[in-house]
Protein backbone atom coordinates (compact mmCIF):
# COMPACT_ATOMS: atom_id res chain seq x y z
CA UNK A 1 0.00 0.00 0.00
CA UNK A 2 1.61 3.39 -0.80
CA UNK A 3 2.59 5.76 1.87
CA UNK A 4 0.83 8.96 2.40
CA UNK A 5 3.48 11.65 3.69
CA UNK A 6 2.41 14.97 5.09
CA UNK A 7 4.21 17.58 3.58
CA UNK A 8 6.71 19.39 6.38
CA UNK A 9 5.48 22.99 7.23
CA UNK A 10 7.58 25.99 5.48
CA UNK A 11 10.36 26.49 7.73
CA UNK A 12 11.48 30.10 8.92
CA UNK A 13 13.62 30.05 6.86
CA UNK A 14 11.74 29.40 3.57
CA UNK A 15 9.32 31.52 4.86
CA UNK A 16 11.47 34.74 5.10
CA UNK A 17 12.99 34.07 1.71
CA UNK A 18 9.28 33.72 0.06
CA UNK A 19 8.22 36.62 1.69
CA UNK A 20 11.34 38.57 0.62
CA UNK A 21 10.92 38.09 -3.05
CA UNK A 22 7.24 39.13 -2.59
CA UNK A 23 8.15 42.57 -1.45
CA UNK A 24 11.29 42.47 -4.36
CA UNK A 25 8.45 41.73 -6.94
CA UNK A 26 6.13 44.89 -5.61
CA UNK A 27 8.90 46.91 -5.08
CA UNK A 28 10.24 46.50 -8.57
CA UNK A 29 6.07 46.80 -9.90
CA UNK A 30 6.48 50.34 -8.38
CA UNK A 31 9.48 51.31 -9.61
CA UNK A 32 8.36 50.21 -13.22
CA UNK A 33 4.83 52.24 -13.16
CA UNK A 34 7.37 55.65 -11.69
CA UNK A 35 9.24 55.08 -14.81
CA UNK A 36 6.59 55.03 -17.40
CA UNK A 37 4.40 57.86 -15.88
CA UNK A 38 0.74 58.64 -17.65
CA UNK A 39 1.73 61.68 -20.31
CA UNK A 40 0.76 64.97 -19.18
CA UNK A 41 -2.44 66.61 -20.19
CA UNK A 42 -1.59 69.58 -22.67
CA UNK A 43 -1.80 72.88 -20.94
CA UNK A 44 -3.83 75.70 -22.54
CA UNK A 45 -1.12 77.22 -24.32
CA UNK A 46 0.16 74.06 -25.82
CA UNK A 47 -3.70 72.85 -27.04
CA UNK A 48 -3.82 76.19 -28.41
CA UNK A 49 -0.40 75.88 -30.39
CA UNK A 50 -1.96 72.91 -31.50
CA UNK A 51 -5.34 73.78 -32.60
CA UNK A 52 -4.11 77.03 -34.62
CA UNK A 53 -1.86 74.41 -36.56
CA UNK A 54 -5.06 72.12 -37.39
CA UNK A 55 -6.67 75.28 -38.53
CA UNK A 56 -4.71 75.95 -40.75
CA UNK A 57 -4.07 72.17 -42.21
CA UNK A 58 -7.86 72.59 -42.37
CA UNK A 59 -8.08 76.00 -43.97
CA UNK A 60 -5.55 74.56 -47.04
CA UNK A 61 -7.98 72.20 -47.64
CA UNK A 62 -11.19 74.59 -47.74
CA UNK A 63 -9.39 76.76 -50.20
CA UNK A 64 -9.24 73.63 -52.13
CA UNK A 65 -12.36 72.78 -51.67
CA UNK A 66 -13.19 76.28 -52.99
CA UNK A 67 -11.39 75.74 -56.18
CA UNK A 68 -12.86 72.47 -57.37
CA UNK A 69 -16.45 73.83 -56.28
CA UNK A 70 -16.18 77.10 -58.56
CA UNK A 71 -14.61 74.15 -60.95
CA UNK A 72 -17.54 71.69 -60.26
CA UNK A 73 -20.13 74.82 -60.91
CA UNK A 74 -18.60 76.01 -64.02
CA UNK A 75 -18.48 72.33 -65.52
CA UNK A 76 -22.17 72.05 -64.75
CA UNK A 77 -23.07 75.33 -66.28
CA UNK A 78 -21.17 74.13 -69.44
CA UNK A 79 -22.36 70.62 -69.75
CA UNK A 80 -26.07 71.85 -69.24
CA UNK A 81 -25.74 74.61 -72.19
CA UNK A 82 -23.71 71.59 -74.21
CA UNK A 83 -27.08 69.09 -73.83
CA UNK A 84 -28.92 72.70 -74.69
CA UNK A 85 -27.22 72.93 -77.88
CA UNK A 86 -27.38 68.90 -78.98
CA UNK A 87 -31.00 69.10 -78.08
CA UNK A 88 -32.05 71.81 -80.14
CA UNK A 89 -29.18 70.72 -83.14
CA UNK A 90 -31.07 67.30 -82.86
CA UNK A 91 -34.36 69.41 -83.02
CA UNK A 92 -33.27 71.28 -86.09
CA UNK A 93 -31.94 67.57 -87.80
CA UNK A 94 -35.26 66.17 -87.69
CA UNK A 95 -36.69 69.62 -89.30
CA UNK A 96 -34.47 69.12 -92.15
CA UNK A 97 -34.94 65.22 -92.75
CA UNK A 98 -38.51 65.93 -92.62
CA UNK A 99 -38.20 68.47 -95.50
CA UNK A 100 -36.34 66.38 -97.20
CA UNK A 101 -38.87 63.29 -96.76
CA UNK A 102 -41.47 65.62 -97.86
CA UNK A 103 -39.34 66.47 -101.07
CA UNK A 104 -38.69 62.65 -101.82
CA UNK A 105 -42.84 62.08 -101.37
CA UNK A 106 -43.36 64.36 -103.85
CA UNK A 107 -41.07 62.92 -106.05
CA UNK A 108 -42.42 59.81 -105.59
CA UNK A 109 -45.85 60.95 -106.89
CA UNK A 110 -44.39 62.46 -109.86
CA UNK A 111 -41.61 59.86 -110.77
CA UNK A 112 -41.11 57.70 -108.43
CA UNK A 113 -38.40 58.41 -105.53
CA UNK A 114 -34.62 58.44 -106.12
CA UNK A 115 -33.08 55.20 -104.44
CA UNK A 116 -30.27 57.64 -103.16
CA UNK A 117 -32.75 60.11 -101.39
CA UNK A 118 -34.84 56.83 -100.17
CA UNK A 119 -30.83 55.48 -98.75
CA UNK A 120 -30.35 59.39 -96.97
CA UNK A 121 -33.74 59.24 -95.67
CA UNK A 122 -33.18 55.98 -94.09
CA UNK A 123 -29.54 56.06 -92.44
CA UNK A 124 -26.46 58.26 -92.13
CA UNK A 125 -26.28 60.41 -95.04
CA UNK A 126 -22.75 60.55 -95.03
CA UNK A 127 -21.46 57.91 -96.78
CA UNK A 128 -23.67 58.62 -99.85
CA UNK A 129 -22.74 62.41 -99.74
CA UNK A 130 -18.78 61.97 -99.94
CA UNK A 131 -19.67 60.40 -103.51
CA UNK A 132 -19.89 63.09 -106.40
CA UNK A 133 -21.63 60.98 -108.56
CA UNK A 134 -24.25 60.35 -105.70
CA UNK A 135 -25.22 64.10 -105.49
CA UNK A 136 -25.25 64.63 -109.71
CA UNK A 137 -27.92 62.34 -109.33
CA UNK A 138 -30.31 64.43 -106.85
CA UNK A 139 -31.80 67.83 -107.65
CA UNK A 140 -30.39 70.95 -106.11
CA UNK A 141 -32.62 71.28 -103.42
CA UNK A 142 -32.23 67.90 -102.33
CA UNK A 143 -28.30 68.56 -102.35
CA UNK A 144 -28.54 71.50 -99.76
CA UNK A 145 -30.95 70.01 -97.47
CA UNK A 146 -28.70 66.40 -97.41
CA UNK A 147 -25.63 68.92 -96.91
CA UNK A 148 -27.06 70.73 -93.92
CA UNK A 149 -28.08 67.55 -92.56
CA UNK A 150 -24.36 66.63 -92.77
CA UNK A 151 -23.03 69.69 -91.24
CA UNK A 152 -25.00 69.53 -88.58
CA UNK A 153 -24.57 65.88 -87.49
CA UNK A 154 -20.97 66.56 -87.51
CA UNK A 155 -21.71 69.78 -85.05
CA UNK A 156 -24.04 67.21 -82.91
CA UNK A 157 -21.37 64.65 -82.83
CA UNK A 158 -18.39 66.99 -82.09
CA UNK A 159 -21.01 68.41 -79.06
CA UNK A 160 -21.55 65.03 -77.64
CA UNK A 161 -18.09 64.06 -77.67
CA UNK A 162 -17.23 67.38 -75.55
CA UNK A 163 -20.20 66.97 -73.41
CA UNK A 164 -18.87 63.62 -72.42
CA UNK A 165 -15.72 65.00 -71.84
CA UNK A 166 -16.72 66.96 -69.14
CA UNK A 167 -19.27 64.88 -67.36
CA UNK A 168 -15.28 62.81 -66.53
CA UNK A 169 -14.28 66.07 -65.43
CA UNK A 170 -16.66 66.77 -63.60
CA UNK A 171 -17.08 63.27 -61.58
CA UNK A 172 -13.02 63.89 -60.86
CA UNK A 173 -13.83 67.26 -59.57
CA UNK A 174 -16.61 65.60 -57.47
CA UNK A 175 -14.09 63.38 -56.06
CA UNK A 176 -11.66 65.69 -55.63
CA UNK A 177 -14.50 67.85 -53.65
CA UNK A 178 -15.83 65.05 -51.44
CA UNK A 179 -11.57 64.43 -50.17
CA UNK A 180 -11.03 67.75 -49.52
CA UNK A 181 -14.45 68.28 -47.27
CA UNK A 182 -13.10 65.35 -45.48
CA UNK A 183 -10.07 66.36 -45.09
CA UNK A 184 -11.13 69.42 -43.61
CA UNK A 185 -13.63 68.44 -41.60
CA UNK A 186 -11.18 65.78 -40.08
CA UNK A 187 -8.72 68.58 -39.04
CA UNK A 188 -11.52 70.56 -37.27
CA UNK A 189 -13.10 68.04 -35.77
CA UNK A 190 -9.47 66.78 -34.36
CA UNK A 191 -9.25 70.33 -33.29
CA UNK A 192 -12.52 70.33 -31.55
CA UNK A 193 -11.04 67.17 -29.40
CA UNK A 194 -8.01 69.03 -28.30
CA UNK A 195 -10.50 71.73 -27.14
CA UNK A 196 -13.00 69.51 -25.70
CA UNK A 197 -9.91 68.35 -23.19
CA UNK A 198 -9.82 71.65 -21.64
CA UNK A 199 -11.84 72.85 -18.51
CA UNK A 200 -14.86 74.98 -19.51
CA UNK A 201 -13.10 77.49 -17.57
CA UNK A 202 -9.33 76.96 -20.08
CA UNK A 203 -12.12 77.21 -23.23
CA UNK A 204 -13.58 80.57 -21.99
CA UNK A 205 -10.00 82.36 -21.10
CA UNK A 206 -9.16 81.32 -25.06
CA UNK A 207 -12.03 82.85 -26.02
CA UNK A 208 -11.30 85.70 -23.69
CA UNK A 209 -7.67 86.11 -25.47
CA UNK A 210 -9.05 85.83 -28.88
CA UNK A 211 -11.61 88.39 -28.30
CA UNK A 212 -9.18 90.83 -26.32
CA UNK A 213 -6.52 90.86 -29.24
CA UNK A 214 -9.20 91.90 -31.77
CA UNK A 215 -10.17 94.48 -29.81
CA UNK A 216 -6.64 95.93 -29.49
CA UNK A 217 -6.00 95.40 -32.90
CA UNK A 218 -9.41 97.10 -33.66
CA UNK A 219 -8.21 99.91 -31.57
CA UNK A 220 -4.53 100.23 -33.25
CA UNK A 221 -6.86 100.00 -36.91
CA UNK A 222 -9.12 102.89 -36.28
CA UNK A 223 -12.26 101.08 -35.89
CA UNK A 224 -14.00 98.65 -33.11
CA UNK A 225 -16.66 96.25 -32.13
CA UNK A 226 -19.48 97.22 -34.46
CA UNK A 227 -17.84 99.66 -36.58
CA UNK A 228 -19.76 101.12 -38.90
CA UNK A 229 -19.36 101.41 -42.55
CA UNK A 230 -16.93 104.39 -42.58
CA UNK A 231 -15.23 104.16 -39.34
CA UNK A 232 -12.16 102.45 -40.87
CA UNK A 233 -9.58 105.04 -43.00
CA UNK A 234 -9.62 104.22 -47.01
CA UNK A 235 -10.27 105.86 -49.77
CA UNK A 236 -11.68 104.33 -53.23
CA UNK A 237 -13.16 100.85 -53.85
CA UNK A 238 -10.80 99.40 -51.81
CA UNK A 239 -11.99 101.30 -48.78
CA UNK A 240 -15.37 100.86 -49.61
CA UNK A 241 -14.81 97.20 -49.53
CA UNK A 242 -13.07 97.53 -46.15
CA UNK A 243 -16.03 99.29 -44.86
CA UNK A 244 -18.33 96.64 -46.05
CA UNK A 245 -16.42 93.44 -44.43
CA UNK A 246 -16.42 95.42 -41.02
CA UNK A 247 -20.24 95.75 -41.23
CA UNK A 248 -19.60 91.53 -40.50
CA UNK A 249 -17.44 92.10 -37.65
CA UNK A 250 -18.35 89.49 -34.80
CA UNK A 251 -20.19 86.50 -37.46
CA UNK A 252 -18.56 83.55 -37.44
CA UNK A 253 -16.11 81.91 -39.55
CA UNK A 254 -17.02 78.42 -41.80
CA UNK A 255 -15.57 76.12 -44.29
CA UNK A 256 -17.01 77.13 -47.67
CA UNK A 257 -19.40 79.92 -46.16
CA UNK A 258 -19.63 83.14 -48.21
CA UNK A 259 -22.23 84.81 -45.96
CA UNK A 260 -24.57 86.15 -44.84
CA UNK A 261 -23.75 84.92 -41.23
CA UNK A 262 -20.60 82.88 -41.44
CA UNK A 263 -17.63 83.04 -44.28
CA UNK A 264 -14.28 81.63 -44.77
CA UNK A 265 -11.10 83.88 -45.61
CA UNK A 266 -11.65 84.40 -49.43
CA UNK A 267 -15.56 84.43 -48.75
CA UNK A 268 -15.22 87.45 -47.17
CA UNK A 269 -12.99 89.60 -49.34
CA UNK A 270 -15.35 88.36 -52.53
CA UNK A 271 -18.10 89.18 -50.71
CA UNK A 272 -16.68 92.92 -49.68
CA UNK A 273 -15.47 93.59 -53.28
CA UNK A 274 -18.46 92.88 -54.88
CA UNK A 275 -20.26 95.75 -52.02
CA UNK A 276 -17.73 97.97 -53.68
CA UNK A 277 -18.50 96.82 -56.92
CA UNK A 278 -15.45 94.92 -57.92
CA UNK A 279 -15.84 91.10 -58.98
CA UNK A 280 -13.23 89.07 -57.80
CA UNK A 281 -12.04 85.51 -57.98
CA UNK A 282 -13.54 82.69 -55.17
CA UNK A 283 -10.16 81.38 -53.80
CA UNK A 284 -7.03 82.49 -52.13
CA UNK A 285 -5.01 80.81 -55.28
CA UNK A 286 -6.75 82.85 -57.80
CA UNK A 287 -7.46 86.22 -55.78
CA UNK A 288 -3.74 86.66 -55.98
CA UNK A 289 -3.83 87.22 -59.84
CA UNK A 290 -6.80 90.15 -59.27
CA UNK A 291 -4.99 93.14 -59.79
CA UNK A 292 -1.40 93.83 -58.81
CA UNK A 293 1.39 92.45 -55.93
CA UNK A 294 2.92 95.26 -53.43
CA UNK A 295 5.10 95.33 -50.46
CA UNK A 296 4.34 95.52 -46.62
CA UNK A 297 5.07 99.09 -47.06
CA UNK A 298 2.89 100.11 -50.26
CA UNK A 299 -0.08 98.31 -48.52
CA UNK A 300 -3.18 100.64 -48.18
CA UNK A 301 -6.31 100.30 -46.34
CA UNK A 302 -8.80 97.52 -48.02
CA UNK A 303 -5.72 96.13 -50.53
CA UNK A 304 -5.61 92.33 -49.99
CA UNK A 305 -3.10 90.46 -47.82
CA UNK A 306 -1.72 87.14 -47.88
CA UNK A 307 -0.05 84.77 -45.98
CA UNK A 308 1.63 81.55 -45.33
CA UNK A 309 3.94 80.36 -47.77
CA UNK A 310 1.08 78.55 -49.96
CA UNK A 311 -1.08 81.57 -49.54
CA UNK A 312 -3.94 79.46 -48.33
CA UNK A 313 -4.77 82.51 -46.31
CA UNK A 314 -5.90 86.11 -47.16
CA UNK A 315 -7.79 89.10 -45.41
CA UNK A 316 -8.06 92.63 -45.88
CA UNK A 317 -5.46 95.48 -44.52
CA UNK A 318 -7.10 97.39 -41.79
CA UNK A 319 -3.92 100.03 -41.48
CA UNK A 320 -1.58 100.45 -38.64
CA UNK A 321 0.29 96.71 -39.36
CA UNK A 322 -3.84 94.69 -38.70
CA UNK A 323 -5.60 92.93 -41.12
CA UNK A 324 -9.50 92.40 -40.95
CA UNK A 325 -10.17 88.88 -41.68
CA UNK A 326 -12.38 86.02 -41.17
CA UNK A 327 -9.79 84.31 -39.00
CA UNK A 328 -11.04 80.71 -37.83
CA UNK A 329 -13.40 79.05 -35.68
CA UNK A 330 -12.18 79.96 -32.77
CA UNK A 331 -12.18 83.79 -33.44
CA UNK A 332 -14.11 84.26 -36.01
CA UNK A 333 -14.40 87.60 -38.42
CA UNK A 334 -12.03 90.48 -36.59
CA UNK A 335 -9.39 92.58 -36.73
CA UNK A 336 -5.99 91.11 -35.65
CA UNK A 337 -2.46 91.84 -36.03
CA UNK A 338 -0.59 90.51 -38.79
CA UNK A 339 2.31 89.61 -36.94
CA UNK A 340 0.90 86.53 -35.80
CA UNK A 341 1.29 85.48 -39.31
CA UNK A 342 3.55 85.14 -41.85
CA UNK A 343 3.20 87.84 -44.64
CA UNK A 344 3.83 87.37 -48.03
CA UNK A 345 2.57 90.06 -50.02
CA UNK A 346 -0.26 92.97 -50.70
CA UNK A 347 -2.64 92.75 -54.24
CA UNK A 348 -3.99 96.23 -54.94
CA UNK A 349 -7.29 95.33 -56.84
CA UNK A 350 -7.70 97.57 -59.77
Amino acid sequence: MASHRRPKPPTRTRVSVLTALATAAVALSSQSAMAAPAPDKPNKDEVKTKVDALYEESEQATEKFNGAKEQQDKLEKEIAQLQDQVARGQDEVNSLRNALGSMATAQYRGEGIDPTVALLLSGDPDTYLDKASTLQQLSGKQVEQITAIQAKQRSLAQKRQEATGKLADLAAVRKELAEQKAASQSKLSDAQALLNSLTAEERSELKSDAAKDGAASAKAAGGGTGAKPGAAKGSGRAGAALAAAITQEGDAYHMGDTGPNSWDCSGLTQWAYGQAGVSISRTTYTQVNDGTRIGRSELQPGDLVFFYSDLHHVGLYAGNGQVFHASNPTGGVRYEAMSNMPFQFGVRVG
